[in-house]
């Protein structure tokens, strides 16, 4: 009797408390990325962002987190190579989602915004180099991977530098910026709309089987970034120049005016990151309930059960609102000062990053292009602005998760088989 039939849903068992371990660590780590420059900025407060990230999260798992996914995440191993023995792989998927699960929780208790994707990654290269063989992992793929560490921190920090410095010069060091932030915002926000919309639509709804071409994408994104802009016209003309707040600080009335901007790059990117780094949580989830119910056969494609969509949404949602606010820390208040403008620059420069990524394929992750932005909008303002021992410490974190997800990936791979086989 095989190993699959004979403890087959013992496996499903722990695979699911994995994968909701793996899901709470990206709500912790990677969610609080993403809404960390909107509460820095004073746009949202935690609760709202907490609330926001809820529904927009779970749209973006559930809508268009995909109704299939690769058996092994990014391509890094072949499946073939396991067809005779599937319990191997079912053993490699637990010991990635605990391994991943546990060094994303450890960085979160440590206000370390580190990638999710890596960390999965790591835990995957890790099992397979050790019980496979090393030939068994693809090492172009992880180079890759590798360098876009640089890439994506580099890119998004050029264009939140590039993009601050044009808030400066069209409203920030003007004569009158208030009147120019109501002239000029709405074209932000088309832009904002834009963007985020070619995020989803290349990032998120392909996996749908929406397979859109980047024209039609752009064709489609054009309309929702004029959708954008006119509700954002309309919000903008509730907003009034406070005259005591500009006495205290001179551009109180304009970052009123970027906080409404705010709200919607925090909504849009909570659903493409949902729609996007679901797959982290429960592509070996998946995997592991697909070998067990096709006893032993393995698919180069997983089918996603609608409950393992909701289980991963769960898990983010509880992640980021039991533990997300230490990385929210980290990213909105500690590497530099931000306000609605400077987080705007910031997150405006990611989804740009992401964007671009998407359409030439170049890997990236969502937290190192947030954080370079992040950077850049600092070095804008001079590297002062920076604080320089929290940079050294992330960047240290960055370096370290794929060999920590690695490392507990093998010995817990040599555990699950000890114990089961």
């Amino acid at each position: 009797m095989s190993v699959i039939s004979e403890y087959g849903q013992l496996l499903i068992v722990l695979a699911c408390i994995f994968g909701f371990l793996m899901a709470w660590g990206v709500g912790a780590n990677d969610v609080a990325n993403a809404m960390g420059t909107s509460v820095g900025s004073k746009a949202l407060t935690i609760k709202q962002a907490i609330f926001i990230a809820m529904i927009f999260e779970f749209a973006g798992a559930y809508l268009a987190g995909g109704a299939v996914t690769g058996t092994i995440r990014k391509g890094i191993i072949d499946p073939v190579l396991l067809t005779d023995s599937p319990e191997l792989l079912v053993y490699g998927m637990l010991s990635s989602l605990l391994a991943a699960g546990i060094w994303l929780a450890v960085a979160s208790w440590r206000g370390w915004p580190v990638s999710t994707t890596h960390s999965i990654v790591g835990a995957i290269v890790g099992f397979a180099a050790v019980g496979i063989g090393v030939d068994a992992v693809q090492w172009s793929k992880v180079m890759s991977i590798v360098s876009s560490w640089v890439v994506s921190p580099l890119i998004s920090g050029i264009f939140a530098y590039l993009i601050f410095k044009s808030v400066s010069r069209l409203i920030l060091n003007t004569d009158d910026p208030f009147a120019n932030a109501k002239r000029y915002v709405p074209i932000y926000m088309f832009f904002v709309g834009f963007m985020i919309a070619m995020v989803t639509l290349l990032k998120g709804l392909s996996h749908v089987g929406l397979s859109l071409t980047f024209l039609e994408s752009a064709g489609l994104a054009t309309v929702a970034g004029l959708l954008v802009m006119g509700l954002g016209a309309i919000l903008l003309t509730r907003v009034k120049v406070d005259a005591a707040a500009d006495k205290q600080f001179r551009f109180a009335s304009v970052e009123k005016v970027f906080a409404i901007l705010m709200i919607f790059t925090a909504c849009a990117m909570a659903f493409a990151h949902g729609s996007n780094d679901v797959a982290n949580a429960i592509g070996p989830l998946a995997a592991v309930v697909s070998v067990i119910a096709n006893n032993g056969e393995i698919l180069a494609k997983s089918a996603l059960p609608g409950w393992i969509l909701i289980l991963g949404g769960a898990g983010i949602v509880i992640g980021l609102a039991t533990y997300g606010y230490k990385v929210m820390g980290t990213i909105g208040k500690k590497i530099t000062e931000l306000t609605p403008s400077r987080g705007f620059a910031a997150e405006m420069a990611a989804a740009t990053t992401v964007v671009i990524a998407s359409g030439t394929g170049l890997p990236v992750s969502t937290t190192h292009t947030l954080v370079g932005a992040v950077l850049g909008v600092g070095l804008a303002r001079g590297i002062s602005a920076l604080n320089l021992r929290v940079i050294g410490h992330i960047a240290t974190s960055w370096v370290i998760t794929l060999p920590a997800g690695a490392m507990l990936s093998i010995l817990f791979f040599f555990i699950f088989k000890g114990i089961f086989g």
